[in-house]
């Protein structure tokens, strides 16, 4: 069984079927399934050693899973995840997973896997201010992309992130416009990029309302517990707020349970939109997960090409409005 007995099945040009085979993105829908039909019917099997001697590539890209936390927030990732290996799987590409406690090992990890596998890219996630990973990998000239942009030098690799600015001010115009003023914050110490910028949504957003809101932020490690005992802390004032918006759902759902057991009447909104949130009925932030992986596809497809375009992608986020806000 050959590539050109395909063709013949399929009524296709020898390359197209190797278009489909090595660079599915490239070739029409239509053509593409037709030609996938004759595979199928046929049993046909490409080499792939000798595939890879030919183009060159394996065809592989590694991405890691994250430490798993409170298995709420992890979920983001998952889905993200998900997405990540349909569309790598409908562009001819496989994904590989791999494990790593912090940065370090991570890096040392990457020297392993390109060792043992020879593979084509790599997609980072949890970026992070003078992150070492992209310094590694850039200084060995390994194609990757991130999720999450570089907050040092935006413009320094392919990278996709979600507006989390936009995703909290968002939540924050909602409660100003049902009426709220004393709206809180609850996120991470300072210093964290996802973490500040979700801050400044909340705080530009405020400030434009002429609300100052300093004595309503609080910052502390994420968790459910965490976000539970900010809440008391806050509902324990003179002046309580009447609403919140949490940086993490694992916060949002700590602040709702001191809220559900104080009884007391302050609207509650998340960030991430996690299936925990969906079950509570807890309004949040949902990130486009699914067009996000699908973004870093046809980046480092595009690298890989030597056609990149659009380097830099910014997907905005939309708030879920359920019985908490």
């Amino acid at each position: 069984m050959t590539i050109a007995t395909v063709a013949r099945h399929a009524q296709v040009s020898r390359q197209t079927v190797s278009n489909v085979l090595n660079a599915p993105h490239i070739v029409r829908e239509d053509t593409r399934r037709r030609v996938q039909e004759a595979i199928n019917a046929l049993g046909y099997r490409a080499n792939q050693a000798a595939r890879q001697m030919r183009t060159g590539r394996s065809r592989l890209i590694a991405v890691r899973i994250e430490p798993t936390r409170d298995g709420i927030n992890g979920s983001v990732l998952d889905r993200f995840l998900h997405g990540l290996t349909e569309t790598a799987d409908a562009a001819g590409y496989r994904v590989m997973l791999y494990t790593a406690a912090d940065d370090e090992r991570e890096i040392a990890t990457y020297d392993d896997l390109l060792g043992a596998y020879d593979l084509d890219a790599f997609v980072l996630t949890g970026t992070k201010h003078g992150d070492p990973r992209t310094a590694w990998l850039t200084g060995r000239d390994v194609p990757f992309v991130t999720f999450g942009r570089p907050w040092d030098a935006p413009d320094s690799h392919p990278w996709v992130d979600v507006d989390n600015a936009d995703g909290t001010a968002q939540a924050t115009r909602r409660l100003l416009d049902t009426g709220h003023r004393r709206i809180a914050f609850i996120g991470w110490p300072a210093g964290s990029g996802v973490g500040d910028d979700r801050h400044a949504g909340w705080h530009t957003t405020m400030a434009a309302a002429g609300l100052d809101g300093a004595d309503l932020r609080r910052s502390t490690e994420d968790g459910i517990a965490a976000g539970e005992r900010e809440m008391r802390d806050l509902l324990a004032t003179a002046e309580p707020p009447t609403a919140v918006v949490c940086a993490s759902d694992s916060l949002a759902l700590g602040a709702l349970q001191a809220v559900r057991d104080t009884a007391s009447r302050v609207a509650v909104i998340g960030f991430d939109d996690t299936p925990v949130a969906a079950a509570v009925g807890l309004t949040s932030v949902s990130q486009p997960l699914a067009a996000a992986a699908a973004r870093c596809v046809d980046l480092l497809t595009g690298v890989l090409d030597g056609q990149p375009t659009n380097p830099q992608v910014l997907l905005q986020p939309a708030l879920v409005l359920r019985h908490t806000a």
